[in-house]
């Protein structure tokens, strides 16, 4: 299959290599290639030029969100949650209508005031608040804005890295979650689930559940604080 993943970040590479590993054909959206091989210094998380990731899996074409939205079959949102609407809002209209667009961006806002109330301090500092938050998602304003493509909320409560590879905890057993209003998404992110070595898939029913996977990211990161590093969750039912 052919599958377009909108975004170069960390996430978006975990998934570009594990992808192409399991025999997919995968085009990287960038808002401008060029500037985006160019680069040379880390983004904001640290992760390194995307230059070289490219360099050491040179199989993986890199394109503009347009080119890459249009190709793929299969659509993976990795562009950050900030500027996810608005990116995609501004695609061809029939670069992903019809198509199912898996998305697991958090609302993030890191750019804050600096006498914003009660900040939660971290050791890479404050942590960042969420908008939209309790009464919508970023995955309903994704919708909302993309009416034509069907969007389902998935990925998003472990770290990339884990997603693409359960069986680092617990050999795979522990559980992941997804939300959606059509069934054809859901079918093909769970699909995409099976293949990362996921058994344990709960389905949490409309996108309005996106709502709770995108504030668990809070919980999720107050327990990687808590234990030091990364883990699996499981439900127990």
């Amino acid at each position: 299959m052919k599958i377009a993943i909108l975004g170069t970040g960390a996430g978006a590479r975990q998934h570009a290599a594990r992808l192409s590993a399991l025999g997919h054909q995968v085009v990287i959206g960038t808002r401008d290639p060029e500037a985006t091989l160019a680069r040379t210094e880390p983004d904001m998380m640290g992760t390194a030029p995307f230059a070289a990731f490219h360099a050491t899996h040179p199989g993986l074409t890199l394109a503009s969100f347009a080119e890459a939205a249009e190709a793929g079959e299969l659509v993976i949102n990795g562009i950050d949650g900030a500027n996810a609407v608005a990116a995609l809002a501004a695609l061809p209209a029939t670069a992903l209508a019809g198509k199912v667009l898996i998305d697991y961006a958090v609302p993030y806002v890191y750019q804050q005031p600096g006498d914003a109330p009660n900040p939660w301090p971290t050791p890479w500092g404050e942590m960042p608040r969420l908008d939209p938050v309790d009464t919508d998602s970023l995955a309903e304003q994704i919708q909302r804005a993309l009416p034509d493509t069907k969007v389902v909320k998935t990925f998003v409560t472990q770290e990339q890295e884990t997603v693409v590879n359960p069986a680092e905890f617990g050999g795979g057993d522990h559980t992941m979650f997804l939300a959606g209003d059509h069934d054809e998404a859901k079918a093909a992110a769970r699909e995409l689930l099976n293949a990362y070595g996921w058994t344990d898939i709960i389905d949490l029913g409309p996108l309005a559940a996106a709502r709770g996977l995108e504030m668990y990211a809070h919980f999720h990161t107050a327990l990687g604080l808590a234990l030091g590093g990364r883990f699996g969750v499981k439900i127990v039912r």
